[in-house]
């Protein structure tokens, strides 16, 4: 595992973690010529996890203090939760598995994962891999081919936050010796 920003020793990596925590709008401006590298990893089909905001940043935009264009990898667009619930969501809540994904492998519906935010990924297409309810249905875990992004925080999860993540590795490893 490294923790880097250094564009090179992100594009030799097997694998690419986008962590959470933070605006849209800042996140993509940071990433500056990252976008780039990000990009290419994902037409190689390295696998790439993004976790909460870094899920977000899979969109094509989002409306959070302006609309910013994000990295368009998944189709779709970050809205606000609705008025009627109360911002942020913070808590434990269940998610409903909605397809088979490798980073499901051994987790079933209705176990609980640890969301914070007040904004959510809308997919504009079937990108959604699981579900949990908030006032409304919203995406728990969205994806794409290698692509695979986290509403929740699974590194809060607990156990099932750490199989995630063990899961996320294995299609690391299965990818770096093809």
């Amino acid at each position: 595992t490294i923790v880097t920003n250094k564009s090179q020793k992100i594009a030799d990596a097997d694998g690419i973690v986008l962590p959470g925590v933070g605006a849209f709008k800042t996140a993509m401006n940071s990433l500056g010529n990252g976008t780039k590298i990000i990009k290419n990893a994902a037409a190689e089909g390295k696998p790439i996890l993004g976790i909460c905001l870094g899920a977000q940043l899979f969109a094509d935009w989002s409306e959070e203090n302006g609309k910013t264009k994000g990295l368009g990898l998944i189709p779709g667009e970050i809205i606000k939760l609705p008025k009627k619930v109360k911002k942020p969501h913070m808590g434990w809540n269940s998610i409903k598995r909605k397809q088979k994904h490798p980073f499901l492998e051994g987790i079933k519906s209705g176990n609980h994962a640890y969301f914070v935010h007040s904004y959510y990924f809308k997919p504009a297409k079937n990108g959604v891999i699981a579900t949990t309810k908030y006032g409304i249905e919203i995406p728990a875990i969205i994806g794409k081919n290698n692509i695979i992004g986290t509403q929740f925080h699974p590194e809060k999860s607990g156990s099932i936050g750490l199989k995630m993540i063990k899961n996320f590795v294995k299609m690391t490893k299965k990818h770096s010796q093809k």
